[in-house]
């Protein structure tokens, strides 16, 4: 009787954890990867009923993952056939993320010698959907720049200067179809933001090459942009300098940063092709 009580009492807080652990995640997504999980190199493609089996779910359950998971490109159908294969796209999942490690492994020490010759803080961005995503920043020793910018960090596109100079080198359909992806609701963004229409800015930025500017979202600082591009002028990134505006001026930046700036870009557009990351 008291072993039994023991256990009893014993599996309650393992209940709780399970109950815990149930509140705070997401079970329709778990199935869906036990779905993808359920196909194999012996396994390649399977049935609806084949593939129930093997990620022990219900058949209506895995019908809604796999129609889910067609609609989203995972899946395909195999035509005139009731069974189910991986597309391609699974492997970009896992390429996307190897491709990005290395591209932070060819940036950084660039970065970080832009860094060593400005003293001022360095960050490089690429083109994600409407956004920009920050993919490495090197600081300038411990100075905080009152900006909370840090690796992965996202911000609309059209609304930030590092983002505006890749935009600025864009194929014009493509400006376009990151305008029509941007969010209505902008981020809180400084007057000066909106001060020359997009069209008129993007194409001062391709005629000088970079742009100057205050930064949109925080007071009292200055951002230098540049686009990094490859070997047909494509923007496969940009690198930004930031710098307190009561140290120096939009001069005192430009004649401290611009060259050494233009170079980085340079050297990174050079590294990134000679490693087969881009072209």
């Amino acid at each position: 009787m008291n072993k039994a009580v023991n256990s009893i009492v014993g599996s309650e807080p393992s209940q709780d954890l399970d109950e815990k652990k149930a509140r705070s995640t997401v079970q329709s997504l778990a199935k869906g990867f036990r779905v993808l999980e359920a196909f194999s190199a012996e396994n390649e493609e399977m049935t609806l009923s084949q593939i129930a089996l093997a990620a022990d779910l219900d058949p209506g359950t895995t019908f809604r993952m796999l129609n889910t998971l067609v609609d989203l490109g995972y899946v395909s159908r195999i035509p005139e056939s009731r069974r189910f294969a991986l597309t391609l796209k699974v492997l970009d999942l896992g390429f996307h993320a190897i491709a990005r490690t290395d591209l932070r492994s060819i940036v950084r020490p660039i970065l970080r010698g832009l860094v060593s010759e400005t003293s001022e803080a360095a960050s490089f961005a690429v083109l994600q959907g409407a956004d920009v995503l920050y993919l490495e920043r090197v600081r300038a020793g411990i100075t905080r720049l009152g900006v909370d910018i840090r690796v992965g960090t996202t911000v609309p596109a059209t609304q930030t200067a590092i983002g505006q100079t890749i935009l600025a080198f864009l194929p014009e359909r493509e400006v376009q179809k990151v305008q029509q992806l941007t969010p209505l609701a902008p981020f809180t963004v400084k007057p000066h933001a909106t001060e020359l229409p997009l069209p008129e800015l993007l194409e001062r930025i391709r005629e000088d090459g970079y742009l100057l500017t205050e930064s949109l979202f925080t007071e009292g600082l200055r951002i230098l942009a540049v686009p990094v591009l490859d070997i047909d002028g494509y923007p496969v990134g940009a690198i930004s300098i930031a710098a307190p505006t009561i140290r120096c001026t939009e001069t005192e930046l430009k004649d401290l940063a611009l060259l050494s700036t233009l170079r980085a870009a340079i050297d990174i557009g050079k590294a990134l092709e000679a490693n087969g990351s881009i072209g």
